[in-house]
């Protein structure tokens, strides 16, 4: 089983996966390949680029995104995510907040949509819009480190989570 993303992991990143960037620009010099649907990546949070972000590619370019009950359709066709929890029971309205009903949206060329697997509780593009291409840093890949970083065991080492792979 491929483990969930939490608090307190640390990961390898291919940084060269997608492309080769200038550095300090955010400039792609040469582009190998594109993320894909499903890619996990760390890119720069749009709305404070001094921090890294990292989440699950589920919009690609001009796509059309719509969440309807908790579930994601792309292009009309429902989305099939072994890997997501829902650990909240309620489905919020959109009135409400765009959590659990959003769109239908098209993804603008060069961007992304991205959503964490933790649904219920993710900060992403549900919220804050899509990812540019450019601030794309790479794909993540290997949990190098891992700590809990809450309640009563904080800063105990999650040995059973190093050098787990994503996917």
């Amino acid at each position: 089983m491929v483990p969930t993303l939490t608090i307190g992991d640390h990961i390898l990143v291919t940084k060269f996966l997608y492309d080769l960037k200038m550095p300090y620009w955010d400039k792609i010099l040469i582009r190998f390949s594109e993320p894909k649907r499903g890619d996990i990546i760390v890119f720069k949070f749009p709305e404070d680029e001094s921090k890294d972000f990292i989440k699950r590619v589920i919009g690609l370019p001009e796509d059309t995104v719509e969440i309807r009950n908790k579930q994601v359709w792309i292009n009309g066709t429902l989305l099939v995510e072994p890997y997501v929890q829902h650990l909240d029971p309620n489905i919020l309205p959109h009135q409400v907040q765009p959590r659990d009903n959003l769109g239908p949206m098209k993804v603008p060329p060069d961007s992304y949509f991205v959503m964490g697997d933790n649904r219920d509780q993710s900060l992403d593009s549900r919220f804050w819009g899509f990812v540019k291409l450019e601030k794309i840093k790479g794909k993540a890949f290997l949990i190098y480190w891992s700590w809990n970083g809450q309640g009563a065991l904080a800063h105990w080492v999650r040995w059973e989570r190093l050098g787990k792979t994503i996917q």
